[in-house]
């Protein structure tokens, strides 16, 4: 799928979600568009993510870390380990270090 002429991003992650509202990644997206403006939509977003496709692995960081500025700290903790576990699974050593990172400067605090 690209990005038709004339719609947004938002537009066409919306229209994505409507044709096939499992798709993860349109999800996620509009998580992603959605975290500046639309708080309440993001964590919408991320937390059906969070609930029903627990192995989409790049939920975990972005979704802790928008947790942590809205100072939701305890479940950002959690949201953050859940993801260490995640990724530690599927083996992706990337974002399973950035995990750990965001988690280790949370106790830090």
């Amino acid at each position: 799928m690209s990005l038709e002429a004339g719609k947004t991003r938002r537009e066409f992650l919306e229209e994505a979600l409507r044709q096939d509202p499992n798709n993860a990644f349109a999800r996620y997206g509009l998580a992603m568009e959605s975290v500046n403006t639309e708080p309440a939509a993001a964590w919408t977003h991320f937390e059906h993510l969070l609930v029903h496709h627990p192995e989409y692995a790049a939920t975990y960081y972005q979704a802790g870390v928008f947790l942590i500025k809205q100072g939701r700290i305890d479940e950002a903790r959690k949201v953050l380990t859940t993801g260490l576990q995640v990724t530690g699974r599927q083996g992706k050593h990337h974002a399973k270090a950035e995990l750990q990172a965001a988690l280790d400067d949370l106790n830090d605090r």
